[in-house]
């Protein structure tokens, strides 16, 4: 398999994450905070920003990044506030 499919269907399976996230919380089978959705969100991200990285598509490789990030600190946030709750 060469290079640009495997990014290709990296990218592809990205895609998918991010849409089934979607799906996911607007149907309300997911909370916005919820762990499943962020990490479907950070997944999907990671995928989509190396397609589009390989495929020299800066801006999106930008947004991507930014939608990493957004995941990440959401995950973290609702981490330390179920640890708080915890205590």
């Amino acid at each position: 398999m060469n290079s640009s499919l495997l990014i290709n269907i990296i990218g592809w399976l990205g895609a998918l994450m991010l849409l089934l996230a979607y799906i996911l919380v607007s149907t309300g089978k997911l909370a916005g905070d919820s762990f499943i959705y962020q990490a479907l969100n950070l997944l999907g991200s990671a995928c989509l920003l190396t397609n589009a990285y390989h495929f020299g598509a800066y801006p999106s490789v930008g947004v991507n990044s930014i939608w990493i990030g957004i995941a990440f600190f959401t995950i973290i946030k609702s981490q330390n506030k179920k640890q708080k709750v915890g205590k």
